[in-house]
């Protein structure tokens, strides 16, 4: 059940949190987005806040998901329809999503799990790839 609390700042929360994951041994990776890497959020100076997604170990399924910062109410409803529909985190991070708004939170969510799936090799190539094309 999704809930919000319209304090300043804003908390919204659906699913399971990590207290209640560990009380209940569900084995979980945790993906931290802070409002300070949503160019949206840095432009309006309302970058004070975060998104933490709960997912299955080593899946994309979406166990719970709490955003605390502005719009944080608003920006919940993406995580309650993946959750029903059974979208994963990945699902999430290659759907194109309007730029810049406070919706790449939850993309950039999906970007921090897609970045657990690589490989150290994989990781190394784009390493390398990424500091060639910053020259």
């Amino acid at each position: 059940m999704p809930w919000c609390t319209y304090t300043d700042p804003e908390v919204a929360h659906v699913g399971l949190g990590e207290e209640q994951a560990r009380q209940k041994n569900v084995h979980y990776d945790l993906f931290v987005v802070p409002l300070e890497d949503v160019d949206r959020a840095v432009v309006e100076s309302e970058d004070a806040g975060f998104a933490k997604v709960l997912t299955a170990k080593g899946f994309d399924k979406i166990l719970g998901a709490t955003i605390v910062g502005p719009h944080a109410g608003d920006l919940l409803h993406e995580f309650v329809l993946a959750m029903k529909a059974g979208i994963g985190l990945g699902a999430i991070a290659s759907t194109i999503h309007a730029y810049p708004t406070f919706a790449e939170l939850a993309r950039k969510a999906g970007d921090k799990y897609n970045r657990t799936r690589l490989t150290p090799r994989a990781k190394r190539i784009f390493t390398w790839l990424y500091k060639r094309a910053r020259k």
